[in-house]
Parts: C-alpha cells; sequence; structure tokens
C-alpha cells in the first residue's frame, strides 16, 4: 500500500534553483496562496515537483525568515534543546523565531557541534551528569563568544516544555 509519488518524475528539473524559478514560485504565491503543493508548479510554471517548491519555499523563500548570523542568545538556546532533545530539529526551531529546522541543523553541524568539541565536550552526552553540566558549558561558550555580555546577563534558562 503507502503513500503514492509526490509526482511524475520524467521532465522534472533537480538541482539547484535559478533566479527564474525562485521569481515564478514568488509570483504565483503572492498571487494565489500554495495551496495544495502538488498541483502548485504546474499552475506556476515549473518543472519541479510539488515537494520541491514546498522545501523551496519553507527554507528560502518565505518572507519572514531570519537570515545571517545567529546570535549569542540563540546560540545558547540551541544549545541548551539539543542537550534535552537532540536531534529533534523541528522541535529546536519552534523555539527560535523565523530561523528553520534546516538552517538550525546546518548551524549546529558546520558550527556550535564543533565549537564545543574543540573545548572537549561530548555534544551528543546524554548522562544526567552531563545534563547537569551544561550550565558551565554555556558559561564557557559565552566567555569565548562574547567578551562584552557578563555571562550572567548573557544566559538564559532552557525554555519550559
Amino acid at each position: 500500500m503507502g503513500r503514492s509519488p509526490c509526482c511524475e518524475k520524467e521532465g522534472l528539473k533537480k538541482g539547484p534553483w535559478t533566479p527564474e524559478e525562485d521569481q515564478k514560485l514568488l509570483s504565483y504565491i503572492e498571487q494565489q496562496g500554495h495551496g495544495c503543493w502538488r498541483s502548485l508548479p504546474a499552475k506556476a510554471g515549473l518543472q519541479r515537483c510539488g515537494k520541491s517548491c514546498r522545501l523551496r519555499w519553507t527554507n528560502y523563500l518565505r518572507p519572514d525568515i531570519k537570515r545571517g548570523k545567529f546570535s549569542l542568545q540563540e546560540e545558547q538556546t540551541i544549545i541548551q534543546l539539543h542537550a534535552l532533545l537532540g536531534n529533534r530539529w523541528s522541535a529546536i526551531a519552534t523555539h527560535l523565531p523565523k530561523r528553520t529546522d534546516n538552517e538550525i541543523k546546518n548551524y549546529w553541524n558546520t558550527h556550535l557541534k564543533k565549537r564545543l568539541a574543540k573545548m572537549g565536550i561530548d555534544p551528543a552526552g546524554e548522562t544526567e551528569e552531563e545534563k547537569n553540566y551544561w550550565n558551565s558549558i554555556l558559561n564557557l561558550v559565552n566567555s569565548s563568544a562574547s567578551a562584552v555580555v557578563p555571562a550572567d546577563e548573557a544566559y538564559s534558562p532552557a525554555p519550559e516544555f
């Protein structure tokens, strides 16, 4: 049984999106809304599948997405929530307005995980002792990331669930 394929694979473009494709998708969604993602590509004049259009909109083209450098507070939130939730990026993203789960995951893998590893910290540590140790880790991150803001002012407790 299972789910039917998201689209017919023949004749569809794969790979990087062009600025023209982005503009077609943006224009269509601004005028019509996204509605049904499966039927959107044909209506918008795109040779892409609906899933590709949905992901492009969700992760790159939405006007409310925050781009650029992560703040110290955002980094702290990611570290704290990753300690609690692991690699549940969508759950973590709900606590970082305007950041996508994909962007948070990429930032964790390319920046935060490596920084913690250089500090001798295992970000995947799951023992109770390691979880209790996160407060001192955050102080270390604060002191290495920003000498301007005192650690006790920069620290914000983990959000309650």
